[in-house]
This record gives C-alpha cells, structure tokens and sequence, in this order.
C-alpha cells in the first residue's frame, strides 16, 4: 500500500465517510470529523505511519491537504 492510499484509508477509515467525500473534508466543518473524530483520526495516521505527532501538529491539522503538508515533516511523503 503506498502513502497516499494509507492516508486516504485513514481518513475513510476513522471518520467514517466515503472514499470520495475525504479529499474535501474540513475540521469542524463535516459532521464526521469533530473532536472525537480528530483524535481517532490522529491516532489513525500515527499507527499508519509509525510517528508519534507533536501537539501543535495535532492542533494544526485542519484538512485533507493541511494534513499532507504536516506529515513532510515526519518524512512521510503523500
């Protein structure tokens, strides 16, 4: 499975929404990725990609692509 798949996947996959609907998804602005949503999908990517997210990473992933951008810094290329 290549990176963009496994992160695609855990979107889909925590947030409960279609493969189609994730590229388009924003915190707080979809009912599927709220609060609790977020912290599922942080966990998601950091078994995904075997890191350990600093705090205001975790604060600062606020989309889709936001979260492709934050993951360069882990060496993890989308």
């Amino acid at each position: 499975m290549t990176n963009s798949e496994k992160y695609h996947n855990a979107f889909v996959t925590a947030l409960e929404v279609t493969p189609a609907q994730a590229p388009d998804l924003v915190y707080g602005k979809s009912n599927a990725w709220d609060s609790v949503g977020h912290m599922t999908l942080i966990a998601a990517l950091e078994d995904a990609f075997d890191i350990m997210m600093e705090m205001d990473d975790i604060i600062d992933l606020s989309s889709f692509e936001k979260g492709k951008e934050i993951l360069r810094k882990y060496d993890v290329e989308i």
